[in-house]
């Protein structure tokens, strides 16, 4: 897919997905490279305009192309000008052209090969799994592995809506004690999430050895992901079990990736235009390592079953309020902290359970949500009240930056 392309050049700005997002929101195609970029690596890219974010390089800007220099959220009509005035855009990115030209890539490179897709059920994979689907039909088969770190209910719901809603085959995996077994006395968030991903991948080769040979590895990563595991020398914010937490050997011939370079706003986009149901364009977005990175410290079954049932709880609240879809991502996280409390006449000592809830346009920057008062204090009553091991909640009021949306 030829477009006209947008170089944003980091030196270590901490808006550029926002500056980068500003100009995908105007039809144009762009992608953020690190500062160490070579003046060969730019002219190969023939980018018809560059934005520094946070910085400038003398020798960059003798090569005659356009260049717009931002500190920090750069103003819209300052940008729509340096696009359509100064680089001569013409917005040919969009999402129809996208799926069009990404189905024929598929096909070309699958040929009439197989290919296995990670299936959690989230937005990014049920939409990955719908393009694959439709490029290439019966030689898909989705593997949803049942981790043990997923929602309330959800892998009977994963199960119920990809079985019956896809032309392609589906597998369901059960490996809660495998997982489980492998997060055994870990804390450390960055070793959870590089087990977790290497635990995938494993699964899915033992399952693509039971299909016969598979070609290829379907992944809904997305481009925040890319960035936030690093991009070049740009700081890792944490990794992302798709992309910094992948073994580095894999048996299958080649990643398919159709997502990668876009943000989750245009996933979903993808998702409406390929007429899936609502309930998974809009469900509630999960990372990856599933509850494994909202149970702080060791991973355990039983704190696993305390988190479900309240996350459950604080979401239903949250759905009741009709608040589901103003805030873009809300979920509970059970802490290793106990604190005293009292329940009845006995004294208690037990979890401190947070509750988080932000509101995002990109996902790479976040408010923490205003819920009122009035349905924070249902969700607290109905969580103490009927969830055991917990008696202190608290509410998380903290924006990213500083914060990241999850908490591990």
């Amino acid at each position: 897919m030829q477009n006209q392309y947008i170089l944003i050049i980091d030196f270590g700005n901490q808006h550029n997905q926002l500056v980068a997002r500003s100009v995908r929101e105007h039809g144009v195609y762009c992608e953020v490279k690190p500062y160490t970029i070579t003046i060969d690596e730019i002219k190969s890219l023939n980018p018809v305009g560059i934005i520094f974010t946070g910085g400038s390089n003398t020798e960059i800007t003798k090569l005659g192309i356009p260049i717009l220099e931002v500190e920090t959220v750069v103003e819209n009509d300052v940008l729509k000008n340096f696009l359509y005035n100064d680089c001569g855009c013409i917005g040919d990115w969009s999402m129809t052209r996208y799926i069009e030209a990404k189905i024929t890539d598929i096909r070309n490179k699958v040929g009439d090969g197989k290919a296995l897709c990670a299936l959690s059920g989230g937005v990014d994979s049920s939409v990955v799994a719908a393009l694959m689907s439709k490029a290439i039909g019966s030689q898909l088969t989705c593997v949803f592995v049942d981790t043990g770190l997923m929602r309330k209910n959800e892998g009977d719901e994963v199960e119920e809506a990809f079985s019956k809603n896809f032309n392609s085959h589906f597998v369901r995996v059960n490996a809660q004690d495998r997982f489980l077994n492998r997060l055994k006395g870990v804390t450390d968030p960055e070793t959870k999430r590089k087990i977790i991903g290497e635990e995938f991948i494993r699964v899915f080769e033992d399952e693509a050895k039971k299909i016969g040979k598979v070609d290829f590895l379907v992944q809904g990563t997305i481009y925040p992901d890319v960035i936030e595991s690093g991009v070049g020398d740009s700081t890792v914010i944490k990794s992302h079990h798709n992309v910094g937490g992948l073994p580095s050997v894999v048996d299958f011939k080649d990643l398919i990736e159709p997502l990668r370079p876009l943000f989750k706003d245009e996933v979903r986009k993808i998702g409406m235009e390929l007429e899936l149901p609502d309930y998974l364009v809009w469900r509630q977005p999960f990372p990856g390592p599933g509850l494994g990175i909202r149970v702080i410290g060791e991973v355990t079954k039983e704190k696993l079953d305390i988190l479900r049932d309240a996350d459950y709880i604080f979401r239903d609240e949250i759905a009741k309020a009709g608040l589901d879809r103003d805030l873009n991502q809300y979920f509970a996280v059970i802490t290793n902290m106990k604190s005293v409390g009292v329940t009845g006449d006995e004294r208690t000592y037990d979890y401190t359970l947070a509750l988080r809830a932000v509101k995002t346009t990109d996902f790479m920057t976040a408010e923490w949500a205003r819920i009122p008062y009035e349905i924070l204090d249902l969700a607290s009553r109905r969580i103490i009240n009927e969830v055991k091991n917990i008696n202190r909640i608290v509410y998380d009021i903290t924006s990213k930056p500083p914060a990241t949306i999850e908490w591990e």
